[in-house]
């Protein structure tokens, strides 16, 4: 876990708000999600060890704008379930009206709409009221900062959790970041609002990408599939990854039900080191020459065959400097391509990423060529390797830092660092080695090295 001197947000979570999961309201039933049940209780167990300052909630069920975000600034929110006929069911908070106001004040200078609401006290929705219930069964010596959604992009949704948690650390609080949000509504043909295709495929989707923290894929999930899904946590999960930005982040699936026809997922997210790799604001991706060089490379050869002239205005570590690059392509959050150099071929960084580039593109083996109409949602990184080093051992080897290289003889096998579900040595040399045809116990060269990753 994150050190807990730290300000900001120093764990998050994914939580649904169905009321039948309360026993008081389930009265038996909730016994039909019981890994729901038991996933919030974990969460609610987890917060009270953390003890945090403040608790950031955002709902889909606060007031909702088109053009703006809702922010309660009463000096405390008050509600109970009174619309599903248990009345005696509620809670009261007092708010961080500090916190709020600092929020408040970044976004107008950022120009991320926010709505006030300043009554004594506002009304607590549902989807705040179900998992603060299980916290406050656990822990309630916290103040609150309670968001509602709107119809802007994702990308400013994004932002305003950056905001929420520079807000965080500019006033030494210690935060966790609950983000209320149910998956598809429309899992089920026997369910409240029936059957659609896409909703299953929704939240197969959504789980897979917030289990690997792969925010950036978040970002650019496409209306064409979240729309149908009738679903209504995923601006809500927006803000929360905008909240834990820069930093590298190991999450966890506790649990995922749609037995009754609506997805609930149950997530944590602890964030750990800065990671400035981790930046998935839209502006920084879109301005990358880098990327921008070998997706245009790439669309250019699959559109016309032609290989695109370089720009006089590239930087001049692309024109000028010689490095070895792997370019790697995913689509729909799962490979489909990746090839590079180990030592550079070209007679320049640019060049040689074009050249990549169109191998990831048509070469890899294990896939057919790329096709036109697959480039508008290929998502594309660059890497840049730096000179391999010899090493004895595996003491030597960080599989998040390095990348590995094992040779004997004329086979080689190469394993970037940084990829998921590898997080030993042990674990990179045997992919490596496999790659390569070398049995683990042969006698083969050991090499690291670093790369700079731009995605």
């Amino acid at each position: 876990m994150t050190d807990q001197k730290n300000f900001g947000i120093i764990k998050a979570y994914v939580v649904p708000h169905p009321p039948i999961v309360l026993p008081e309201i389930g009265q038996g039933r909730e016994s039909e999600i019981q890994d729901t049940l038991d996933s919030m209780k974990t969460v609610a167990k987890e917060i009270a060890e953390i003890a945090p300052d403040t608790i950031v909630l955002t709902t889909p069920h606060a007031p909702l704008y088109r053009d703006a975000f809702f922010v309660s600034l009463a000096d405390r929110d008050s509600g109970n379930l009174a619309d599903f006929g248990f009345p005696q069911v509620g809670e009261t908070l007092d708010n961080d009206l500090a916190l709020a106001e600092l929020v408040l004040k970044k976004s107008a200078n950022q120009d991320v709409a926010l709505v006030k609401d300043q009554a004594e006290t506002n009304s607590l929705d549902h989807g705040s009221l179900v998992p603060l219930r299980f916290i406050c069964a656990e822990y309630q010596d916290f103040k609150l900062l309670r968001l509602g959604l709107s119809g802007l992009s994702a990308k400013t949704h994004y932002r305003l959790g950056q905001i929420i948690n520079e807000a965080l650390v500019e006033l030494d609080r210690r935060a966790v970041f609950v983000a209320s949000g149910d998956l598809s509504h429309v899992l089920k043909s026997d369910g409240p609002y029936g059957y659609r295709k896409e909703g299953p495929e929704f939240d197969r989707k959504v789980t897979d990408i917030l289990a690997r923290a792969a925010f950036d894929e978040l970002l650019a999930m496409p209306e064409e599939l979240t729309e149908p899904a009738a679903q209504c946590g995923l601006p809500s999960f927006w803000i929360m990854a905008g909240s834990l930005d820069g930093r590298d982040v190991t999450a966890e699936l506790l649990s995922y039900q749609g037995n009754f026809g609506v997805g609930y997922g149950v997530l944590t997210f602890d964030p750990r080191t800065d990671n400035p790799q981790r930046r998935f604001n839209a502006e920084k991706n879109k301005n990358n020459p880098y990327v921008n060089l070998a997706r245009q490379t790439i669309e250019e050869f699959i559109k016309d065959g032609v290989v695109s002239k370089l720009d006089s205005d590239l930087p001049d570590e692309l024109l000028k400097r010689k490095a070895a690059t792997f370019v790697t392509l995913h689509r729909n959050g799962k490979l489909r391509g990746c090839i590079g150099t180990l030592e550079p071929y070209a007679d320049s960084l640019a060049t040689e990423i074009q050249q990549n580039a169109i191998s990831a593109a048509i070469k890899d083996p294990r896939f057919p060529p790329l096709r036109e109409e697959e480039l508008a949602d290929l998502e594309v990184s660059v890497d840049v390797l730096s000179e391999p080093e010899v090493i004895e051992s595996f003491a030597d080897l960080d599989p998040l830092r390095y990348g590995v290289i094992v040779s004997k003889g004329r086979n080689r096998g190469v394993l970037l660092p940084d990829l998921e579900g590898v997080d030993t040595a042990e674990k990179q040399v045997e992919i490596a080695l496999s790659k390569a045809g070398i049995g683990q116990t042969e006698n083969y060269k050991l090499e690291r090295f670093e790369v700079i990753r731009h995605e």
